[in-house]
């Protein structure tokens, strides 16, 4: 049974989400915006070094390749940089992250009660964690590939300021 304080825990976290994925597309979109994410959740990984959060390699890999190339597809599909005339690069938010991050939360806590009786509650987080890591790598090196294409063009026309 799923208890008050992990549903809490879960809306609160989502609403902080979402609070600040409309604050960030409020600024022009620079490099360390595009690799912070990543690298700061990349410490979740030490939750590993608990035997109680341990899970099968087998399982971590299926769990991070079909986050990073089923479930972010529609984030890389639908996000797009863009640069204005003024030289400074931003992002257009995907119409769907909303949708997609609402649908997530409800996965997990639907399939939660059927997996812990397999897995633990630490295993179904550690798993969760890699779900999600695996979509933000993914999207992120994508929007990575992406602001470096349009800076490389900003740079090649002198007209337009440098983006940083």
């Amino acid at each position: 049974m799923v208890n008050a304080f992990v549903i809490g825990s879960t809306v609160v976290g989502t609403l902080g989400i979402l609070a600040w994925r409309v604050r960030e597309g409020q600024a022009p979109v620079r490099l360390g915006k595009i690799i912070a994410p990543p690298l700061g959740m990349s410490t979740g990984f030490a939750m590993f070094f608990s035997e109680r959060t341990q899970v099968p390699c087998p399982w971590t890999g299926v769990a991070f390749l079909f986050r990073a190339f089923i479930l972010a597809s529609p984030l890389i599909l639908t996000s797009r940089l863009h640069q204005e005339p003024d030289g400074r690069i931003w992002m257009k938010r995907s119409p769907i992250f909303f949708f997609m991050l609402l649908a997530l939360v409800t996965i997990r806590f639907g399939l939660r009660n059927y997996l812990e009786q397999y897995i633990t509650f630490w295993q179904t987080g550690s798993l969760a964690f890699i779900l999600a890591f695996g979509m933000i790598l993914q999207w992120r090196l994508r929007m990575l590939r992406d602001f470096k294409k349009l800076s490389a063009e900003s740079a090649d026309n002198p007209a337009l300021p440098q983006s940083t």
